[in-house]
C-alpha cells in the first residue's frame, strides 16, 4: 500500500492529492510522536491547575468564561463534538473529507495542539483503513476554521455518526471501526478543540483545485490551438519575441504551448503566405495566451498562499515552543478564502473565451468556410448548435460562481465570533467552477476536432492530429446528427482523465507546461 509519513514538517500538495484522491495510507513519523508527547505533558500540567485555562478547563466560544470541573471534562469534549457535528445538505466528496482529515492530522503532528499520541494515531488509522466520515455541504463559516465538517470526523473517532467504508458502504461508525479492527477513542482535555479548530477543509479543496487547474490550463492551450487551426487562424501572434514584450510569466508558458501544438500544421501552412486574406484573428483566438496565462499566474499566487497554510499549525489555543498555552486568531480562514474566490474568476473567464471560440466555429459568417453549425446536412441536421447552448449555460453558471463568498460575514456564537471568512463556501463553489470549466473545454475540443475533420483534405498538425485520432476512439467523426449528450460526456472524461493532453504530448518533443 502506498503510504506517506506525517511528521512535524509540512506536507506537500502531492502528498495531499495522493492520500485524498488516490487512497494512499499514512503513518506518523517518530519525530511527530515525540512532539505530541511533549506538548501533551504541558496540557496535562495545566489541567491540574486551579486557574482556568481556555479549552482545557473552560467552556468554548461565548461560554469560555465558565470553569469546568475535572469530573465533567470528558463529557465536555463529547458534548463539543456532538453539538458541532451539525452539518446539513448533500454529502461531501470522499476526496475532500480525506484531504481535511490528513491536513488536521498534519497539524496535530506539529506538537502545537496538545493532543495525546493515541488520538493522532486513531485519526491516521481511519485514513489508513479508508474509512471516510460523512461530512455535509453546509455548516462551516470558515471561522473558527471548518468546525462542523471537522466535528463530523471527530464524531467518527468517538464511534458515533456515519461513515463510508473503503468500498463505499454507509455504516454506523462503531460498526465500521469494529470491522476494521479499530476502537473508538475517548477524548481528553483540549482534544475536542484540537480536532475541529482548523482551516483544513478549505485548504484541502484549494490544493485539489490547483492540481485540477494545472491540467485544465494545459487543456485550454490545446483546445484553443485546435480552434485556431480549425478556423484558419495564424500562429504568428504567439511568437516568443512578441510575448517577451510583455513579460507576464504565465502568458509566455501558454504561448509556448500553443506554438508547439501548431507547429508543422499543414492547415496553418495552407494560409500562411502573403496572399492570405485574413488580416487579424478575433480576440478569443489572438489573445488566448494572455487570458490562460493570467489564469496560470493566479494559480501560482494561490499555491503560494497554500504553501504558507501547509506550513501552519492552526489551532486555538496552541502550545507554544516554550511551553505556553495561548489563545490566538490563526483559525480565521481569510487568507485561504480570498484565493479560493480569486481562482473562480479566471475559471469563469477562461471558459467564457473558450465558448466564444466554439460559437465562432459554428457561425457560417465567421468560421471561414466551415458549414453552418458543423452540420452534415444543414437544415436537416443541427450539428453542434445545442452543444454551444450547453457551453453558454455552463459559462453563465461560472459567472455566478465567480461572485466572491469571502465578502460576506454573518456573526455567530452570541457575537463572540463576529466576523467569519465564509471560506468553506468559497471552496465549495470553486469545486463546481472547476468541474464546469472542464466541461466547457471538452465541448470546445469536441467541436474543434469535428471542424478539423471537415477541413479535409488538409490535415492538422502532428500534435492536434494525435488528439483528434485519440478522441475518435471514443467519439465518431462528422456525420448525420447523433445523440450528443454521451459524446459530450466522453469528451469530458477525455479531458478530465488527462488523455487529451497525453495524446498531444505523444507527438511533441517536450511535454506541455
Amino acid at each position: 500500500m502506498d503510504r506517506i509519513t506525517v511528521g512535524i514538517g509540512p506536507l506537500g500538495e502531492d502528498d495531499v492529492v495522493r492520500v485524498a484522491r488516490h487512497g494512499a495510507g499514512v503513518r506518523i513519523g517518530p519525530d511527530a510522536l515525540d512532539a505530541l508527547a511533549a506538548s501533551r505533558s504541558v496540557v496535562e500540567g495545566l489541567a491540574d491547575d486551579v486557574e482556568p485555562h481556555y479549552g482545557i478547563s473552560t467552556g468554548f466560544g461565548a461560554l469560555a468564561t465558565k470553569h469546568i470541573p475535572v469530573e465533567q471534562r470528558a463529557q465536555l469534549q463529547r458534548s463539543l463534538i456532538r453539538s458541532h457535528a451539525a452539518g446539513s445538505g448533500p454529502e461531501v466528496e470522499r476526496e475532500v473529507v480525506r484531504a481535511l482529515m490528513l491536513l488536521r492530522l498534519s497539524t496535530l503532528c506539529t506538537g502545537r495542539t496538545g493532543v495525546r499520541p493515541p488520538t493522532a494515531t486513531a485519526l491516521a488509522a481511519l485514513l489508513d483503513a479508508g474509512i471516510t466520515p460523512q461530512v455535509f455541504e453546509y455548516g462551516s463559516l470558515g471561522c473558527s476554521g471548518d468546525l462542523a465538517p471537522l466535528a463530523h470526523v471527530a464524531l467518527a473517532l468517538m464511534g458515533e455518526g456515519s461513515v463510508r467504508t473503503a468500498d463505499g458502504d454507509l455504516l454506523p461508525a462503531a460498526d465500521a471501526l469494529a470491522r476494521a479492527g479499530l476502537s473508538p477513542i475517548g477524548l481528553a482535555e483540549k482534544e475536542g478543540l484540537a480536532l475541529i479548530n482548523g482551516t483544513d477543509g478549505m485548504l484541502g479543496q484549494l490544493l485539489l483545485a490547483c492540481t485540477d487547474l494545472d491540467l485544465l490550463l494545459r487543456t485550454v492551450d490545446l483546445s484553443a490551438a485546435m480552434s485556431v487551426e480549425a478556423m484558419l487562424g495564424t500562429a504568428r501572434v504567439f511568437a516568443a519575441d512578441l510575448q517577451e514584450l510583455r513579460p507576464q510569466p504565465g502568458q509566455a508558458v501558454s504561448a509556448a504551448n500553443m506554438r508547439a501544438l501548431l507547429s508543422d500544421s499543414p492547415i496553418v501552412a495552407s494560409h500562411d503566405g502573403p496572399d492570405c486574406v485574413y488580416v487579424q484573428d478575433a480576440y478569443s483566438m489572438r489573445c488566448a495566451p494572455q487570458v490562460a496565462g493570467a489564469a496560470r499566474d493566479t494559480v501560482a499566487h494561490a499555491r503560494r498562499i497554500a504553501g504558507y497554510e501547509l506550513a501552519s499549525a492552526v489551532d486555538n489555543p496552541v502550545v507554544t515552543l516554550d511551553g505556553r498555552v495561548e489563545s490566538n486568531g490563526n483559525f480565521h480562514g481569510a487568507p485561504v478564502a480570498y484565493v479560493l474566490d480569486f481562482l473562480a474568476i479566471p475559471a469563469a473567464d477562461v471558459a467564457s473565451m473558450s465558448e466564444r471560440r466554439t460559437d465562432r466555429m459554428l457561425d457560417v459568417a465567421r468560421s471561414r468556410g466551415l458549414p453552418p453549425f458543423l452540420a452534415d446536412d444543414p437544415g436537416v441536421d443541427s450539428g453542434h448548435m445545442i452543444a454551444q447552448y450547453t457551453q453558454a449555460a455552463l459559462v453563465s453558471e461560472l459567472k455566478r460562481l465567480a461572485v466572491p463568498a469571502s465578502v460576506d460575514s454573518i456573526p455567530s456564537s452570541a457575537m463572540q465570533e463576529d466576523h467569519v471568512s465564509m471560506g468553506w463556501s468559497a471552496a465549495r463553489k470553486l469545486r463546481r467552477a472547476v468541474d464546469a470549466l472542464g466541461r466547457v473545454l471538452a465541448i470546445e475540443l469536441l467541436t474543434a476536432a469535428r471542424a478539423l475533420d471537415l477541413r479535409a483534405p488538409l490535415r492538422p498538425g502532428p500534435a492536434t492530429g494525435a488528439v483528434v485520432a485519440a478522441l475518435r476512439e471514443h467519439v465518431p467523426g462528422p456525420g448525420a446528427d447523433r445523440y450528443l449528450a454521451p459524446e459530450i460526456e466522453a469528451a469530458v472524461e477525455f479531458v478530465r482523465s488527462g488523455a487529451a493532453v497525453r495524446a498531444a504530448e505523444s507527438a511533441l518533443d517536450v511535454p506541455l507546461q
